[in-house]
């Protein structure tokens, strides 16, 4: 994939460093660093608060305002997500009023191991995630090894993917779709499952529509939509579930097949056009 590194995005937020609670004068140490300070301070005997302050000062631990700690090795991959949360936002945020929402921009939190949402607490296991209670997308660097080490789909325009799909469901909470799906869950649970798929499907079909742009905008190169195809069809439920069970329970799928979310995904990617993706009316 073609991009230029621009630093990184105003709607990042790096918490990597993090690990756990904040507070004033804790330097973003978690609980349990909190009291490894005040470990290591009874044994040299040492002040705790001094410690504390030479271990900010040293950069060794993030700051109370939320500064986390830089990882070099991953500096690429964080302007990479970077470039394709802007670029996606900046087609979003035209297109979504003429289809008849408002689009407010939403932020990008790294994390690493877990991380506390508006969603809840959620862990690195369980994957990249959007959370509508805050409207921010949540992602750790790890699962781009995962998708291409377990999953099987190398590639930047697989990572891209992964992203424009969160981007996705930002897009369906400003439509209002997602509040309208979460309502009909609530009042027909047998279904639940079923308009999730729908939803997830959706997404996929609107990550679709921004690789278009991309590539109407040169940053694709040869290859790129097949990484795409390719980590789509990764993550289908069919394919998750026979990799952890040996078997696979259509009945609970919440995201769907490999062989539809590749499907939608092109479908979103070939035409570039919101209305090709009602996965609603889709039977």
């Amino acid at each position: 994939m073609r991009w230029n590194p621009m630093g990184r995005s105003s709607n990042l937020e790096d918490q990597r460093g993090g690990g756990g609670l904040r507070g004033p004068g804790l330097g973003g140490l978690g609980i349990g660093g909190v009291v490894l300070v005040v470990i290591v301070a009874l044994v040299t005997k040492q002040n705790p608060l001094t410690l504390l302050s030479e271990l900010q000062g040293s950069g060794a631990v993030t700051t109370s305002a939320g500064v986390a700690l830089n990882d070099s090795s991953e500096e690429k991959t964080v302007q990479f997500v970077s470039f394709v949360l802007d670029d996606a936002q900046k087609y979003w945020a035209a297109e979504v009023p003429n289809q008849g929402g408002s689009w407010q921009d939403a932020k990008l939190v790294l994390f690493r191991d877990q991380v506390e949402s508006a969603c809840g607490l959620a862990q690195s296991a369980s994957g990249p995630f959007y959370c509508p209670g805050d409207q921010k997308v949540y992602i750790d660097l790890g699962f781009y090894r995962e998708l291409e080490e377990k999953f099987g789909a190398p590639g930047d325009f697989a990572e891209a993917y992964v992203l424009a799909h969160e981007i996705g469901h930002h897009v369906q909470a400003m439509m209002g779709t997602e509040a309208k799906v979460r309502e009909v869950q609530s009042q027909q649970p047998g279904q639940a499952n079923a308009l999730s798929v729908r939803l997830e499907l959706q997404a996929d079909c609107y990550a679709g529509i921004w690789g278009h742009t991309a590539a109407k905008e040169g940053h694709l190169d040869a290859g790129d939509i097949e990484e795409g195809l390719a980590a789509a069809a990764a993550v289908g439920d069919d394919r998750l579930q026979r990799m952890s069970e040996g078997a696979v329970h259509p009945e609970s799928w919440t995201h769907g097949s490999s062989a539809d979310r590749a499907r939608w995904f092109r479908r979103g990617f070939d035409s570039g056009d919101m209305g090709n993706c009602d996965t609603f009316a889709d039977r």
